[in-house]
């Protein structure tokens, strides 16, 4: 069994819009995470334009389906805010800068962060949001929910004591 950090990175990949170099990974990806081969194979076997409009349809239409974690727990209020500035605080404190094109609570953005530093405290910190995710993606019919099951599934469980 593969570690999570290799689970982690892989549905982080698998969580971004697929373009070609998603495409040309599917082969790598399907060895090194077999938690995922059931999204995997389908986006093997779906036509480019199609999987990518299915991406958009999924993900970029509604917060239903938010990859945003803090949208989860603070919505769109000025909570949220501090929320995202706690999480480059987190980033920064693993000796981090976070640069991405995307906000700093953006799904694959902190799986990446999970496989590359160990630390899961962030994904940890918002079960809650990717089991809502996760729900949400099952009840859409949607391949994509089997990659939040096996996130879901590898995430350790919530410590005594830890923050909400």
């Amino acid at each position: 069994m593969p570690s999570d950090t290799v689970l982690y990175q892989a549905a982080a990949l698998c969580l971004t819009y697929p373009d070609e170099d998603f495409r040309a990974r599917l082969p790598l990806l399907r060895e090194a995470a077999p938690q995922l081969r059931e999204f995997v194979d389908h986006a093997a076997v779906t036509p480019a334009q199609e999987l990518a409009a299915h991406y958009v349809q999924v993900f970029d239409f509604k917060n239903r389906h938010s990859l945003y974690l803090s949208w989860w727990r603070d919505g769109d209020t000025r909570r949220r805010g501090m929320s995202l500035v706690r999480f480059k605080d987190v980033y920064r404190a693993a000796g981090l800068e976070f640069s991405g094109e995307e906000l700093p609570d953006f799904l694959p953005a902190v799986l990446e962060f999970a496989a590359r530093t160990g630390n899961t405290d962030l994904l940890t910190e918002h079960r809650a949001g990717l089991e809502q995710l996760r729900s949400r993606l099952t009840d859409f019919g949607t391949p994509y929910a089997s990659v939040l099951d096996a996130v879901c599934a590898a995430l350790p469980t919530a410590r005594i004591g830890a923050r909400p």
